[in-house]
């Protein structure tokens, strides 16, 4: 989720330095493959392969490599926003203060999302896809881009702590009955896509960032987090009962070393180094790509499946997302071929809020209770129909609203 894509002033290749259109095309083109596999699972009657596979069985599909697509993305951009940070602020409690709020800000979101359906209107006196609806309003105001020195610098200062406040108050108001009968807060055991990016990106950070002037660094740490994946899945490592990632946000080393790879191929792509040919490094990112296909080819004895975050898992999606990025690097960066992509570049510009949109429909419309498509259009192909349109729906008012400079940022 991290927006930053400026590389310094220089040219790679036939690359100069401007914003990177393959980052935002990359991220756009995952947002609109989310979105679309996300309203299709309510549909019935579709093949198999449209569908998140079953934790037991050892398999994957498309759909399982969304979410590690924008894992790596969020490696991808790490080393380019952590350069211009420190570039605006050379401070090491500053850069670490900012990785700290983005973390927390992603576990919040990731947060309310997860609890969202299990509140107890009784209990709150609040409707609970209102208290979704208010809370998610709250995060959006707080985190909007606003002109700090502007003529509404004070409107827009009150607008991000009203949007503070309205955060904390539906959390302070948060109630739901726990399976055990008793009331209980916030459930904190599953912070969704979003709160596990976020862990995803500290660990990475508390790993990269330290030794981020060793080239080789990067790919060191990938291959010890790939080594934590596979001796967890081996059941060499074991844990007598799962540690939160509150408390090791590593987990068992499959999201942090998806991440770590779009860190590494961020070295090799956007790096200053000694690669400077195009060749070089278009040489470097496949060959990491067939690399980490192989490996985990090597790996399917431990298993492939996306609910047990196992290491053919992880790296399969890593060696796709490395050669697509390849790809997207070689016709939108060096042939300046971009036109093409016109339907996802405000969701890969704007990506927090084309994130959110299709959560507040959701709630918005469980809220008034309109069900009409999910009735009529719920099974087979007038169903895949009905997710297209609606991914259609929402990257046109992301588009609306980007041009009206509507823009959420952590």
């Amino acid at each position: 989720m991290i927006t930053a894509t400026q590389e310094p002033s220089r040219v790679v290749g036939k690359v100069s330095a401007t914003r990177l259109a393959s980052i935002d095309i990359f991220r756009g083109l995952t947002m609109v493959v989310m979105i679309f596999v996300n309203d299709l699972a309510s549909v019935r009657g579709l093949p198999w392969w449209t569908h998140h596979m079953k934790a037991n069985v050892d398999a994957m599909t498309y759909v399982d490599m969304v979410f590690p697509f924008f894992l790596f993305i969020v490696g991808l951009s790490l080393p380019l926003a952590i350069r211009q940070r420190w570039k605006k602020r050379p401070s090491v409690p500053a850069l670490w203060g900012h990785v700290v709020i983005r973390s927390v800000s992603l576990v919040v979101l990731g947060l309310i999302l997860a609890n969202a359906e299990g509140g107890a209107k009784a209990l709150m006196g609040i409707n609970t896809n209102l208290w979704a609806i208010l809370a998610l309003l709250g995060a959006a105001l707080f985190l909007s881009v606003y002109d700090e020195q502007g003529r509404h610098a004070k409107l827009h200062f009150w607008l991000r702590v009203f949007g503070l406040a309205l955060v904390v108050a539906m959390f302070a108001i948060f109630r739901r009955v726990a399976p055990d009968g008793r009331v209980a807060w916030i459930d904190v055991s599953y912070v969704e896509i979003l709160g596990l990016i976020g862990f995803s990106y500290l660990a990475v950070s508390i790993l990269y960032i330290p030794t981020r002037r060793w080239l080789w660094a990067p790919l060191a740490w990938f291959v010890v987090l790939v080594a934590l994946n596979v001796l967890c899945a081996a059941k060499w490592i074991t844990f007598e009962q799962r540690v939160s990632l509150f408390l090791w946000p590593f987990g068992n080393g499959a999201m942090p070393c998806i991440t770590m790879a779009g860190v590494v191929t961020s070295v090799i792509f956007l790096g200053e180094h000694r690669w400077r040919t195009l060749r070089q490094r278009i040489f470097l990112g496949v060959g990491f790509g067939i690399s980490t296909m192989v490996a985990g080819w090597l790996l399917t004895p431990l298993g492939i499946s996306k609910i047990r975050a196992t290491p053919t898992w992880s790296l399969y999606s890593v060696g796709a997302a490395v050669l697509v990025f390849t790809a997207l690097y070689w016709v939108c960066d060096v042939k300046k071929k971009t036109g093409w992509a016109f339907f996802a570049r405000p969701a890969g510009a704007n990506t927090l809020l084309t994130y959110l949109l299709p959560d507040f429909y959701y709630f918005i419309v469980s809220w008034v209770g309109f069900s009409y498509f999910e009735a009529h259009f719920n099974h087979g192909w007038p169903g895949v129909v009905r997710s297209v349109v609606f991914t259609g729906f929402i990257l046109v008012v992301a588009a609306i609203l980007t041009r009206l400079r509507v823009r959420l940022r952590l």
